[in-house]
């Protein structure tokens, strides 16, 4: 019989560093800063319509080599100058992933990809990517899963969003109240809409719950609510819903909420079926969408990397040392020459 009445089942309590005493170590510059500001500013804008821009959330389904990542966000600056006129460009640098059952959970907690999960380089060098990207003017969308992290990378991310597993959570419609940037709130895994929607009009709302001071101590949160909540359509169990019924029906459950008319529309995950190269084609559809009067369409999201598809997450450390340079280790994503493609057809028609 144990004679312990706590922890049977810990094996081991880690310290970290606090967020305040990681972001004096990294902090943002003023071209940071100003990137950061501005990019939250101009996405609220378009959800408003004061900004008749479309919003494209662009880059790999998660960051796992971040030399491949910057890499990456060279190439997407220039394109996003190129149509900034008619589109507006955020990348995806997701540093955490969530799983259904196990499985990597992103360069945060695993950062050498071998399980030794050293959260704390993860952290660093994490932080450290989203400065680099901040630094070419490319502004940075994350998906915050775990609650305790947001504090050392909100400050560098212009785009939040809360997905399909957590969506109904309410620690994470707690933690979109608070956060300082706009927030896409996914459909959950089983395809219901209204889970989106709930999620909005919660996260709309002031909370009080239990948080993590920037000194790394417990504390109670008092959040003013987010107003730039809206939701994402994401499909579910191989369904997809980017459709225009399925828009439709989304538009009539916001409005049944009172809430603001915004939706974005992933083109990847279950309305692309996983595979990559269908994100092309459910974009233009998107895009008739839009130029057939459909103005509560904001953008889009599209999983890309340098190059297309997908490789084995690596099991050893030959593995991992033959990992192809710019490819995804998580969901296949489209080769950059399709993104450009993509977003030069957009921008083209917006601009007609």
């Amino acid at each position: 019989m144990e004679d312990i009445l706590s922890d049977t089942n810990i094996l081991e309590y880690e310290s970290l560093s606090s967020p305040a005493e990681v972001i004096a170590s990294l902090p943002p510059n003023e071209t940071v800063r100003q990137t950061v500001l501005v990019a939250r500013q101009t996405i609220k804008n378009i959800l408003d319509g004061n900004d008749k821009r479309k919003l494209m959330i662009v880059g790999p389904c998660s960051i796992h080599d971040v030399d491949a990542g910057l890499d990456y966000a060279r190439k997407l600056v220039v394109l996003a100058g190129e149509v900034k006129d008619s589109v507006y460009i955020v990348m995806r640098t997701y540093l955490e992933k969530p799983r259904s059952t196990v499985g990597w959970k992103g360069l945060l907690y695993d950062p050498d990809l071998n399980d030794s999960l050293d959260i704390e380089k993860g952290i660093l060098v994490g932080r450290k990517f989203l400065l680099d990207v901040n630094g070419l003017g490319l502004p940075c969308a994350n998906e915050f899963v775990r609650t305790g992290l947001p504090q050392y990378t909100a400050d560098l991310t212009s785009w939040a969003a809360i997905g399909a597993r957590t969506v109904e959570s309410q620690t994470h419609r707690e933690l979109a109240s608070g956060l300082s940037m706009p927030v896409g709130l996914k459909n959950n895994t089983a395809g219901d809409i209204s889970s989106a929607v709930d999620a909005c009009v919660a996260s709309r709302s002031s909370h009080t719950f239990l948080g993590l001071t920037m000194d790394g101590k417990n504390c109670t949160v008092r959040t003013k609510g987010n107003k730039y909540g809206h939701i994402v359509l994401r499909g579910a169990n191989g369904k997809p819903n980017y459709y225009p019924e399925k828009v439709a029906g989304a538009i009539s459950l916001l409005t049944s909420a009172g809430l603001p008319l915004n939706i974005i529309i992933d083109c990847s995950h279950a309305n692309c079926a996983k595979i990559a190269g269908r994100q092309e084609e459910i974009s233009y559809n998107i895009l008739q969408q839009i130029k057939d009067g459909n103005s509560v369409i904001k953008g889009i999201m599209l999983e890309s990397n340098i190059h297309g598809e997908n490789q084995p997450f690596p099991k050893t450390l030959e593995q991992i040392k033959n990992l192809k340079y710019g490819v995804s280790v998580t969901d296949p994503c489209l080769d950059f020459e399709s993104t450009e493609r993509i977003v030069r057809k957009w921008a083209e028609e917006l601009r007609k």
